[in-house]
């Protein structure tokens, strides 16, 4: 079921704006970015929140939790690190399996509109009658994950639940809204925490807009 946005952080740019000077950037990025929306804290305590509420939802059973790559591997590592803590239904620690996923659909700052999925179709069929849990770092216009959820419901999957750290406020959007959404952030291209532009900005722990000057000196 979808998240209420109520049950989320609505990241507003004019005051989720923090200036380069107030934390440290690496200064190979200083003009590559505009300004900071979300400072690393703030991600690992919302991601913290996220791990006891997904965990709650569950029984006994076992949960793949699969990492949607590149960008989601970080928010990945953390939200499985924080769900090893966290209490189940029964008030237990929730079984998991770990297991990844690479889809591709960007170019530069936009999408292709194209999604490569690099789960062989032997792969897919192991999923079967499973509970998975797809941990992803962005959704923007939502197309993307909705063509990969298109894709394992043809695989008999028990339950598929959705878990993104940032949801674009996007005209673009195709009304899509995962189960768990930490931050819903403004229009505009977002780097950092391992979210990158042409694989650039993975080693920025802040998430921040990126800069004109950013975009031109690593556009493809």
């Amino acid at each position: 079921m979808p998240m209420e946005p109520k049950q989320w952080i609505d990241v507003v740019e004019d005051k989720f704006k923090y200036d380069l000077d107030h934390f440290i950037i690496p200064s190979h990025y200083e003009k590559d970015v505009q300004s900071i929306l979300i400072p690393h804290g703030l991600i690992m305590d919302r991601i913290a929140k996220l791990a006891q509420m997904i965990a709650s939802e569950y029984d006994d059973e076992r949960v793949v939790v699969c990492c949607v790559l590149k960008g989601g591997h970080q928010f990945f590592s953390d939200l499985t690190r924080y769900m090893k803590k966290a209490l189940n239904k029964q008030g237990k620690s929730l079984p998991m399996t770990l297991d990844f996923i690479r889809v591709k659909s960007y170019e530069n700052d936009a999408s292709t509109g194209n999604v490569q999925i690099s789960m062989t179709d032997k792969e897919l069929r192991e999923l079967k009658g499973k509970n998975l849990l797809l941990v992803e770092d962005i959704i923007d216009t939502g197309n993307t994950m909705k063509r990969l959820l298109e894709k394992l419901s043809q695989y008999e999957v028990k339950s598929v639940k959705v878990a993104s750290l940032l949801l674009k406020k996007t005209p673009k959007s195709c009304g899509y809204v995962p189960d768990y959404v930490g931050f819903a952030v403004p229009d505009l291209f977002v780097v950092g925490y391992c979210l990158d532009y042409n694989d650039i900005f993975r080693d920025l722990d802040h998430i921040c807009a990126i800069s004109d000057v950013g975009k031109a000196k690593y556009a493809m």
